[in-house]
């Protein structure tokens, strides 16, 4: 199983890569983020990579939301440490996983660069997306540049090269209109979307597999109509106006702690535990930020 962090120790040195007072911490510990996740994950299965190729999604759709914000949240909120760890393990798995798309006629690694920033940038574009139309709304013009220089930080601790990543709006638009042309949806890769968005009762459990179709037509919403038709699941016009003001009500409710911690740990436990262990970490031994090169060459020295 994946597992990426000790919870216990997640925040014991420092403050990581972004520290409190960063709009990384808020929008990635947001009720929001469980909506990002499973919006990224579905974004993943538009361009040919393992995760296109896996039916992993359709034989354990609550494990593969679960792990995937586990390591998001962990780099976001933990402390170097931590968040080191969190790669190492994730850059083992993605070594021992390989697969062939048939609708591109090769095999792909999921170590692969262009396969890592596709799916990191689609994690922060996805949270920071439905943080702004289910959470707290839009950030400021300062924290939206910051934000988007921490998810640049992020992507030094993968094989992607960190100049690659978007530093804005625009920067983003391009990057995806970029990558439009490679997007394609094959029989399988849908298989595997329609078990992210309406996860199989037998693979989930019935809170999973309730949650998953409360929130789909929510996060459907969120996507432009080209990648509903192409993805094929789009929605009416009528669902995806109601649903911005009923899921972000629905959210607000999920806010109050007990409930969201209930709720999370049915859905998500591996990651409600990372968000319980953030909620309650005190000051670390160092109350400073730093950044991935420096903790490596501290954890070499070491």
């Amino acid at each position: 199983m994946f597992t990426v962090t000790n919870a216990a120790a997640l925040r014991a040195d420092d403050y990581g890569f972004f520290g409190p007072d960063s709009p990384t911490w808020r929008v990635w510990s947001h009720p929001s983020a469980l909506l990002g996740l499973q919006r990224s994950v579905v974004l993943e299965h538009f361009v040919p990579s393992p995760a296109a190729a896996s039916q992993g999604p359709r034989t354990d759709p609550r494990e593969r939301i679960d792990r995937t914000l586990r390591y998001f949240l962990t780099v976001a909120v933990g402390d170097s440490r931590s968040a080191l760890a969190a790669a190492a393990e994730l850059t083992r798995v993605q070594s021992e996983t390989a697969a062939y798309e048939p609708s591109a006629g090769r095999r792909y690694a999921a170590d692969d660069p262009e396969a890592q920033l596709w799916a990191h940038v689609t994690g922060w574009h996805s949270a920071l997306k439905c943080y702004e139309v289910f959470g707290p709304g839009s950030l400021s013009h300062a924290d939206e540049v910051r934000y988007w220089a921490d998810c640049a930080v992020a992507a030094e601790l993968l094989d992607c090269d960190p100049d690659d990543v978007p530093r804005g709006r625009p920067e983003v638009r391009a990057y995806f209109d970029r990558m439009r042309p490679r997007m394609c949806a094959t029989e399988r890769s849908q298989n595997a979307v329609d078990g992210l968005l309406r996860a199989p009762i037998g693979a989930a459990g019935p809170v999973f597999w309730v949650a998953t179709r409360i929130a789909a037509p929510a996060t459907v919403a969120t996507l432009p109509r080209w990648m509903q038709r192409l993805g094929g699941f789009e929605q009416a016009d009528a669902l995806t106006v109601a649903m911005r003001p009923a899921m972000r009500a629905a959210l607000t409710a999920l806010a109050v702690r007990p409930l969201e911690e209930w709720i999370l740990a049915a859905l998500a436990p591996g990651t409600a535990e990372v968000l319980r262990e953030h909620r309650t970490s005190g000051v670390p031994a160092q109350q400073r930020i730093t950044r991935p090169v420096d903790a490596r060459r501290a954890g070499t020295a070491g």
